[in-house]
Order: C-alpha cells, then structure tokens, then sequence
C-alpha cells in the first residue's frame, strides 16, 4: 500500500494533463495518458497549480497545504465548519425548480444537466438553508455551492433564500449568508432576474425588523449576486482573495481593452475600497461570527442596561504607584478642571497637538472590551483617519468612533494626520445609522485639525458628507456622546460633535478653525496665531464657561499613553453615568433635548 502511495506521488506530474474523451487512446501516433491515480484521490491547487491529497485538503478546512490558497466549500461542509455540534436543522430541503415556473426557456438540456447534477452532488439545488447555532447563538444560515452551476441564481435559489429571510424576519433571528456564485441563472432568463428584487425585497423587510444580516463573500461572488443579497448586509465579511465583482474580469477587459491591475476585485481590494467590513480568515471564521452574534443578541444578559459584567483583564499602560485606582480617580475628580492657570491659550493648542499626547485607539483600547472594528463607507474607500465598530462598555453594546492620529511620522501619513475624506465621514454616519438600527449608544472621540482640505476631497463631496452628517446626527434615535481628546477643528470636529453631550480634556481645543488660519484671513499674517489663539476663546476652560461642553476633565503635566489610566479612570465613570441617564430616556425626549441644546446657541 505505501509503495503504492509513493508511486502515484512520483507521477503527479501527469495528473493533469488533458486526456481526450475519445475511445481511441491514439492521436498522432502517440499513446495518450490517463490520471494514474483513482478518482476523488487528488484535487489539483488553482492557486499553485499543486496537487493534494483530497483526505488532506478536506481535513484541513479545505486550505492548501501548500501556498495556503482556498478550495471552495461544499455547502454541507462549510455549515459543519460553522455550526455548533448537531445544531443544523435544514429548511425547504425538497424545494426545486420545478416548484416554481418549469424551465421558463425551455433551454435545450437545462432539465437534463440539472438532474446530473443533482445525481453528481447529492443537492436539490444550489443553496442551502436551515437554522443552526453558532457557539450558542441562534441563527438562519444560507450557504451556496459552487458544484451546482456555479451557485447560479434561478427561481429556486431565489426563493430558499427569500423564505429563509421570511422566517428569520418571522421568528426574530439573525440571517447569515455565505455567497458563491456566478451570478444569474441564464438558462432562466428573466425569472433569474426577478430573484435579485425578491430577495432584496425580502432583507428589506427583515432590516426594517431591526434584525442582524451578515453575509460572508468566498470566491467567486459575482454578477445578480453581488448586484442584490451579497452586498446587502449590515455586516460583510469576505475570505482572503475572493473574488468579488458585479461584472467578471474577462468581461472587464474585453470591454476596455486593457489587462487589469493584479488583485482588482479580489477581497482586499474591497476592502480598501470600502465595501468591505473585514476579511476573516477561514480557521477564524466561527469564532467572529459567534462574537458578532453575540453583541447583536438583544436579550443577551451582557447588553441588558446597567447589567455589570466582570472586564477581561487587562494591561494597565502604567501601575499607580502609592494608591489604589479608587483614591486616584477621587484625586482626579477633586481637581480644578483648568487648573494650570499659567497655560496661555496658544501653550493648550501646542498641548492638543503634542505628538505624545494619548490618540483615538488608546481610549479605544483602555476603556472598551472586544472592539470588533468595521470598514469603509460602502461607496468609495474606507479611510484610516477615522477608526470605528462595536465593542462593550460595562457589559453595555455601544458604537464607538475615533478620529485617528497615528504615533509616529509613518502612521500619521497612513491616515492622513486624522483629517478625514469624505469616504470617512460616510464610514463615521453609515456606522451610526447601523447603532440606531441596532439601539446601541454612540460614543466619538474627536481628535482632528480639521477635515482634509483637498482637490480630490472636493470632487467626492466634502462639505456633503459633513451636512449630511450634521443633518443624521441631529436626530438619531439613541444617545451620543462626544469627547474632544484633542484638536477639535471646524467642521471637520462637528460632524463627530453633534451630541446629547459633549465633553472635553482640559488641554483639548475646539474652535471655527486653527489659530493659524484665523489669523491668516483676518490679519493676513498666520505669525499672529497666539494672539489668535487667545481671542478666539477655544480652550476648555472657555468653552465650559460659554455652554459649548457640559464637562472637563483634567490632564497630567506630562499626558502620554502611559500617564492616561486617571483620566481613564474619569472618563469610565462619568460615561457610565451618561449611559445610566440617557439610555432609560424616551426616544423623542432624547431627540428634542438634543435639538434644544443646539437651539440655544
């Protein structure tokens, strides 16, 4: 038997040479070779081009061995990759085409490949539906099989999906989709069509239910698919190099004449372009489907108000030396919140500026538990100067959204000094409007010299995508909190400040622009910024005084990373106070008190 092995593993080389589907073996007088291993043994790497023991790539979530390229899944295998032990309970199993209209076109040999198939894959169609559980997490899933042409989608396709989404609307639970398709079912014709809207209709009405839709995009998604339940979820998720696309490469340049570029429409390319959440490896895949379930599970005891939950442990940035957290966060509290008097307004604005100052992710990281963070805007680009996704406060669901400055020269350029494009504004309200559906708390952490200031800026709609921030903020139907962390520039800061409350740190800026362009345009000489700085009333102090922000909070002489744990320690406090307060408000109270705050300026 090993002798056998070996001999087939020397011989791979002809493994997939093409073999004429002639009786006759001989063509120009040479001796054509057969596979010379039995069927179903090897499946050869698209990716690498090597070939793998079928035992070993089914064993190993159907992942290369080799260069680590992805198979595709069988549906059958893929709910067993996902679904806890004995969960999977299947629906509409018996539905097939013949339900619906019976081969619309009468395609010559339509009927006759679908009942091969049918024979070849043990499947009734190409899409499989059922409830399942996901470590512990009720769900609907639906999974395509690219074994049935291609996942195609015909009527009954279309329809597995459109009644699962009807019972999980039904029933209250969360949808999951795993798309594989080519797209539409040409041998349906129009009936193929009419699946895109029904199914789009049907998530419609599940979403207005204010339940969870995720879909999970493997290779390829494509055409009608992509055009319809693909890219629909509140949540979307794809596996490394999918390709994902409405019209298909070949397509593409057949049209335009031109070679694409390496990697277009693959998984990462979407992400960058922001139609993409997340790209989730495939080992990893269940257990962030069970943490996204979780945090959306309305009755989970962990997202019930005021519901304490032990934190995870966690590295403090720095050990209190000499007292326990409780006395200083008393400390804290019992200061002055502009107690260094001596600080001219200019010396806060260089203080807001300071590059050891402490940025969004760090009050991400120190103040919050499992951020799951999302990606892109869903039409042009996901921006890096703008951090944002769910995470808990206290056991509480809340959204959390950071206007990012990096640490270092590089990471700073990487998102553009914290001076959002419109893409990130978009990501920023599409994020919010996601908490809203939702009914999680928003809580933004504002740290911006302003929005960027740019020809391309202009082009996609800067000052649009602020007012519609503004426009979306100003009536969304659960609390906001803003915290200025930093520099609070114009409009730019606005459009993460319209808020039920908004607070700030005692060296933290907020004002109609920089020091420096105030007094370039009117004094014509930005030299003037100081003098600037102290007319135009922008520090926290200031701003206390004239209403602009309910609370300040005092800073450390030196604030750095490492010297943030009592301003944490404030912080945590006085956002579980706001979270106490305003989540058990009336919703058209909280909307109203927010538009008077505004009213009154």
């Amino acid at each position: 038997m090993q002798g056998w092995k070996k001999g087939v593993k020397m011989r791979l080389q002809n493994m997939f040479k093409k073999t004429g589907e002639r009786e006759n073996p001989v063509r120009k007088g040479r001796l054509r070779r057969r596979p010379e291993a039995p069927e179903g043994l090897l499946k050869k790497c698209n990716k690498c081009g090597a070939a793998i023991l079928s035992e070993e790539v089914i064993n190993g979530a159907y992942i290369c061995p080799k260069c680590h390229g992805y198979f595709r899944v069988p549906a059958y295998k893929r709910i067993e990759m996902i679904a806890d032990e004995g969960s999977f309970e299947e629906w509409d199993m018996d539905l097939d085409g013949m339900d619906g209209p019976p081969d619309p076109l009468q395609f010559k040999g339509y009927s006759e490949k679908i009942k091969k198939l049918r024979e070849q894959t043990g499947l009734k169609e190409a899409v499989v539906t059922g409830r399942v559980k996901i470590n512990g997490k009720q769900a609907v899933i639906g999974v395509c099989d690219g074994r049935f042409m291609m996942a195609s989608m015909g009527y009954a396709v279309g329809e597995k999906i459109t009644r699962a989404v009807e019972r999980a609307t039904n029933e209250n639970l969360p949808v999951i989709l795993f798309t594989c398709s080519g797209g539409a079912r040409m041998q349906e014709g129009i009936i193929s069509l009419m699946q895109m809207e029904k199914t789009s209709a049907a998530l419609k009405r599940h979403s207005d239910a204010g339940l969870l839709y995720v879909t999970v995009l493997t290779d390829p998604t494509t055409g009608g698919v992509t055009a319809s339940f693909a890219m629909l979820g509140d949540i979307i998720i794809a596996e490394p190099q999918a390709l994902i696309g409405f019209a298909g490469p070949r397509v593409i340049e057949q049209t335009i004449g031109e070679k694409l570029p390496e990697g277009f429409q693959r998984a990462e390319f979407l992400l960058e372009h922001g139609f993409v959440d997340q790209i989730v490896k495939r080992e990893n895949m269940k257990p962030v489907l069970g943490r996204i379930l979780k945090m959306h599970d309305h009755v989970h005891p962990d997202c019930r108000k005021g519901k304490e939950i032990r934190k995870s442990d966690r590295t403090e940035p720095v050990q209190k030396a000499g007292m326990t957290e409780k006395k200083a966060g008393k400390k804290a509290a019992e200061q002055e919140p502009w107690s260094e008097k001596s600080l001219t307004a200019w010396e806060r604005v260089c203080r807001s500026r300071s590059k050891e100052r402490p940025v969004g992710k760090d009050y991400i990281d120190i103040l919050f538990e499992d951020f799951v963070e999302l990606h892109g805007d869903r039409y042009y680009r996901d921006d890096p100067a703008i951090i944002g996704g769910i995470a808990y406060f206290q056991g509480i669901c809340v959204t959390v959204i950071a206007q990012a400055k990096g640490r270092t020269t590089k990471e700073n350029l990487e998102r553009n000094f914290a001076m959002p494009s419109p893409e990130g504004y978009r990501k920023a309200r599409r994020l919010m409007k996601q908490a809203e559906k939702f009914h999680r708390p928003v809580i933004n952490f504002v740290d911006t010299p302003g929005a960027f200031c740019g020809m391309e800026a202009e082009e996609r709609g800067q000052g649009e995508a602020i007012a519609r921030n503004l426009f979306e903020l100003s009536g969304l139907k659960v609390p906001v909190l803003s915290v200025v962390i930093g520099e609070g520039g114009s409009g730019g800061a606005l459009a993460l400040a319209v808020a039920d409350e908004v607070w700030m740190l005692e060296n933290s800026v907020y004002s109609v622009l920089s020091p420096e362009g105030f007094a370039s345009i009117l004094w014509k000489d930005s030299t003037k910024a100081a003098q600037a700085a102290k007319v135009m009333r922008l520090t926290a102090a200031d701003l206390k005084e004239m209403g602009i922000v309910e609370k300040v909070f005092a800073e450390p002489e030196h604030f750095t990373a490492e010297t943030m744990s009592n301003i944490a320690d404030e912080l945590e406090k006085n956002i579980e106070g706001y979270l106490e307060e305003y989540t058990n408000k009336d919703i058209q109270e909280l909307v109203d008190s927010r538009y008077e705050r505004f009213r009154r300026m």
